[in-house]
């Protein structure tokens, strides 16, 4: 049987035959997800806008910096702040 099974590429189905393609399958399947997985890296966060936030922000900033209080009155200010309020995916300042 076995011999006319493998000359008409027949696959036997005695047991012991059968025993070893489970065999073989389970040893060719995926044991494991490891391989398969990637850790993700963590997109930057940022913080919706709001008013108290960007007030916080500009009064560190301010302090910080050792600017005057009317800095945040200064036409030049105004102008980088609503320029970059257009920005909707955050801004990058350089330097």
């Amino acid at each position: 049987y076995i011999q006319w099974a493998d000359t008409n590429k027949f696959a036997s189905m005695l047991l012991r035959d059968t025993k070893h393609c489970k065999l073989d399958a389970a040893a060719d399947s995926q044991a494991h997800l490891n391989a398969h997985l990637s850790e993700k890296k963590p997109k930057d966060h940022i913080v919706p806008y709001s008013d108290a936030l960007f007030c916080e922000a500009a009064i560190e900033w301010l302090i910080e910096t050792d600017q005057p209080i009317d800095a945040l009155n200064h036409k030049s200010f105004r102008y980088m702040i609503n320029t970059a309020a257009r920005a909707t995916n955050g801004i990058k300042i350089p330097g």
